[in-house]
């Protein structure tokens, strides 16, 4: 008996003192070649690995970033002027490769988007975007465009956006004027795939 309660108390302190090894890395040059491991703090229970681009005019930008995070989905997100891909996975070391580029295999699906100006921009939906999506951003900022089913999940986080609504049919998610800037969003969901 004080066996069965010795190892049961053994099994209890290993299980709690477990935290998970995820890879950690920015590649502002569009590759992570240079990533580190890191043991995550309490509260991360997922590995990710994410791939942005973002074109403005003739420059294209392409960031992949490596981490621990609370919570995280994988799909991908199409903003127009950026495109997001997300992969997660929750066992020791799992994210050492690489998040996929976003696809440009347009899949037939079209959704509005925001400029900065305006919300009455389309754009081609790609690869598992089987969703339109409509949020709000930090200061208030819309964004729209298209996403994978899981990114429209209740319980999926998404930096620095909230309000998330997803619809299924072509242009469903409405146009309308914006006064603020589209691409402060964009930054700040940057931002937080660089700092965190």
């Amino acid at each position: 008996m004080d066996l069965q309660i010795s190892v049961f108390l053994f099994f209890i302190l290993f299980t709690a003192g477990h935290s998970l090894d995820c890879y950690e890395c920015l590649g502002l040059t569009g590759s992570c070649a240079d990533q580190k491991l890191k043991t995550c703090p309490g509260g991360s229970s997922k590995c990710m690995s994410v791939t942005a681009v973002t074109q403005g005019g003739e420059i294209t930008v392409k960031v992949k970033t490596k981490d621990c995070a609370p919570a995280c989905q994988n799909g991908s997100m199409n903003f127009g002027i950026s495109k997001v891909t997300s992969s997660c996975c929750n066992t020791d070391q799992c994210n050492f490769q690489d998040a996929p580029d976003p696809s440009n295999i347009p899949n037939g699906k079209t959704c509005y988007s925001c400029d900065g100006q305006s919300c009455s921009n389309t754009v081609r939906c790609s690869g598992t975007e089987d969703r339109c999506i409509k949020a709000t951003g930090i200061s208030s900022v819309a964004v729209k465009g298209c996403a994978s089913k899981s990114m429209c999940d209740p319980t999926s986080f998404i930096p620095n956006v909230e309000d998330i609504s997803c619809c299924e049919g072509n242009l469903c998610n409405g146009a309308q004027s914006v006064t603020q800037s589209f691409l402060f969003l964009c930054c700040s969901l940057l931002s937080y795939f660089l700092l965190h």
